[in-house]
């Protein structure tokens, strides 16, 4: 008999530890592919912090590596927030068929309202850092390539 999968761990999970796949192991178990996958942007995104530390701001390949991370920390909040909404009778239709459908594994609690909450603070903190963080170096690159060419 499989365990039930209780929504609010699952939001936890998909909020702090979703850029190295928990949420999705706790879910679906140990083979699930996307599981194993997402640990590589969330590493990527790391090495291109590391690069920025070796090698300053201008490293233009860590440009593109750091928002990997914020990108794919924004998503696993957006994860969260969808599993934290997600109804009592879905949730479980999804993860408890064993269950009622309005039993306790998918109700939602204040610890999985504050799973949300804390999803929406830190997830479009981080996903706007990203954006802003692409866009400048990005412009900054068209700009200093703009004066290469008119010299």
């Amino acid at each position: 008999m499989s365990r039930s999968k209780s929504k609010t761990l699952a939001t936890w999970l998909a909020f702090l530890g979703g850029p190295l796949g928990l949420h999705r192991f706790y879910l679906y178990g140990l083979g699930d592919m996307l599981g194993w996958m997402l640990p590589i942007p969330t590493a990527l995104g790391l090495y291109g912090i590391e690069r920025i530390a070796s090698y300053g701001i201008d490293d233009q390949i860590s440009w593109l590596l750091v928002p990997l991370l914020g990108f794919t920390i924004a998503a696993c909040a957006l994860t969260a927030i969808i599993y934290g909404l997600m109804a009592p009778e879905k949730w479980n239709a999804r993860h408890n068929p064993q269950l009622a459908p309005d039993a306790l594994p998918g109700c939602t609690r204040w610890l999985t309202i504050f799973g949300i909450v804390a999803s929406l603070l830190i997830g479009t903190t981080i996903l706007m850092a990203s954006l802003a963080y692409s866009f400048e170096h990005y412009f900054q690159y068209q700009i200093e390539e703009a004066r290469k060419i008119s010299q």
